[in-house]
């Protein structure tokens, strides 16, 4: 997870950090799909989908940002 969490930085603070929690996020997206398939307590698999639901918007929001401020 964490080569895929490498990055180039810009010199722009504001880039770097949008390019760089957007990987960040997805491994969190990740872990907490974990949570859901193979977990058992119910208060962790709440928690699980409501990371995903917040995180998937984030990473969209992100995503969003770079592209209107000319980046990748």
């Amino acid at each position: 997870m964490h080569e895929d969490m490498a990055m180039a930085f810009t010199g722009n603070p504001d880039v770097d950090f949008a390019q760089g929690m957007i990987p960040h996020h997805e491994g969190a997206i990740a872990m907490a799909e974990i949570v859901l398939e193979h977990g058992e307590d119910d208060e962790i698999r709440q928690l699980a989908e409501e990371i995903i639901a917040a995180q998937e918007s984030e990473i969209a929001f992100l995503k969003e940002w770079l592209e209107e401020n000319g980046q990748q």
